[in-house]
């Protein structure tokens, strides 16, 4: 057997591959039994006919077409030998055959490539601290009182806490009401960011009994489409909050806590950490990307769409029955996101090289260190938690990172900026 293997480039690699005639006879042999279980022959039962009569009628068909399929095997078997371990699936091209004459193919795949360590340690990052302010404690505090909040009936709506309820009707152009287009009983709460600007400025200050108008202009299939509203006003409610008591915080935590105080300092610590985990987490985009942008790796294509495949299935489990909407572009999204999935391409090698140069390793303190901190979470004991940790790549995979990820804070040069600003 011939076997030659040219170099496209860093990651693309071309095989050819000449089999003679006798390396092709056991293929072509396991191909005459699989077709010949198959096989009708008047005289025998289905399956039953000799192998040489069925060699004689059908043998070269047969051949022909197993050719795929040997060429595949053969293909397999170099590659076991040749210890190549391609990305993604390689594609068979210009295979050429005449029965009695040898087989000759080729077969391109990629590789990951030989990625060469540039700069990694000390690379100068800022690590923006965002500090908890008074007033995002008290806008919490009042969210939660809004998302417990009651109702009572008033005359009017002096501002945006009130819910109005009105009947309304369309009016064409000429302020005629379209027949059809009325709806009694629609509630409106004033504050709320999806309402029409147009309508929240007419139903300012508005009183029970009280008819306003609002004209509302939307783009639709690049036309300009003008909507007339008479709002009839049948009812106002005022939203109501509750006081911040200890018996509120009672039954807002399930009597997990009982001090209105004790609350809201574990509101606060709650902020706290929410923004330090998102601190760190955004520390360490940043260090990848600086060591991304510091090393020139040519990116497999089959890794590229490996990403994408796993982003589209991310989406698509967000949506009902987890089927993507008619509408969804997947090209489009596939366009939209090509350049994250390179930036995750060149990160997936570059961080595997650096485990490999630092060493990283896992053992068995590892293993108890995590699954002592998930057995809480998951309601599993420590011991269960480390028998499954210890049989799964992903959880080694999670912990290799993990310590990768402490490396590179430890490594960098952070320099911190505190600030009260949200950071994105």
């Amino acid at each position: 057997m011939e076997v030659s293997v040219t170099d496209i480039n860093d990651v693309q690699k071309e095989i050819q591959i000449v089999a003679t005639p006798s390396e092709l006879i056991p293929h072509f042999e396991e191909a005459y039994k699989r077709e010949q279980q198959k096989i009708e022959i008047k005289g025998f039962r289905k399956g039953k006919a000799p192998i040489d009569l069925v060699k004689k009628m059908f043998g070269e068909s047969i051949e022909y077409n197993a050719l795929d399929h040997v060429a595949s095997d053969i293909y397999q078997s170099v590659a076991e030998e040749r210890h190549i371990h391609p990305i993604g699936e390689p594609v068979l091209t210009d295979m050429n055959f005449k029965r009695g004459e040898p087989l000759s193919f080729k077969v391109r795949y990629e590789v990951k490539p030989t990625v060469v360590l540039r700069e990694y340690k000390g690379i100068p990052v800022e690590k923006v601290v965002h500090v908890v302010t008074e007033k995002e404690v008290n806008d919490e505090l009042h969210r939660l009182k809004k998302s417990n909040s009651t109702t009572a009936e008033t005359n009017a709506a002096p501002d945006e806490e009130h819910i109005v309820t009105v009947d309304v009707q369309q009016l064409d152009a000429s302020g005629t009401p379209i027949i059809g287009k009325r709806t009694e009983g629609v509630r409106i709460y004033l504050a709320d960011e999806t309402v029409y600007p147009e309508i929240k400025k007419a139903l300012e200050n508005v009183a029970v009994g009280e008819k306003r108008r609002a004209v509302i202009e939307v783009e639709q299939d690049g036309k300009k489409i003008v909507n007339t509203l008479d709002m009839n006003v049948t009812k106002v409610e005022k939203i109501v909050l509750p006081e911040l008591t200890d018996e509120f915080v009672k039954t807002l935590t399930k009597e997990k806590v009982t001090s209105a105080d004790t609350f809201v300092e574990q509101l606060r610590n709650d902020l706290a950490s929410y923004w330090k985990e998102r601190t760190e987490r955004k520390l360490l985009d940043s260090i990848i990307g600086e060591i991304v942008k510091r090393h020139e790796v040519i990116v497999p294509e089959a890794l590229v769409k490996g990403f994408l495949n796993s982003m589209l299935e991310d989406t698509k489990n967000r949506y009902p029955n987890k089927k993507l909407p008619p509408q969804f572009d997947e090209k489009e999204f596939r366009e939209q996101n090509r350049d994250y999935a390179v930036h995750q391409s060149k990160w997936y090698l570059i961080r595997e090289r650096l485990i490999e140069a630092e060493g990283l390793t896992i053992d068995n303190a590892d293993m108890e260190r995590l699954a002592e901190s998930d057995a809480p979470k998951v309601g599993l004991d420590k011991e269960s938690l480390m028998k499954f940790y210890a049989s799964s790549d992903a959880m080694k995979d999670r912990i290799l990172s993990e310590k990768l990820h402490v490396f590179l804070k430890q490594h960098a040069a952070i320099t911190e900026k505190v600030t009260e600003e949200p950071i994105d």
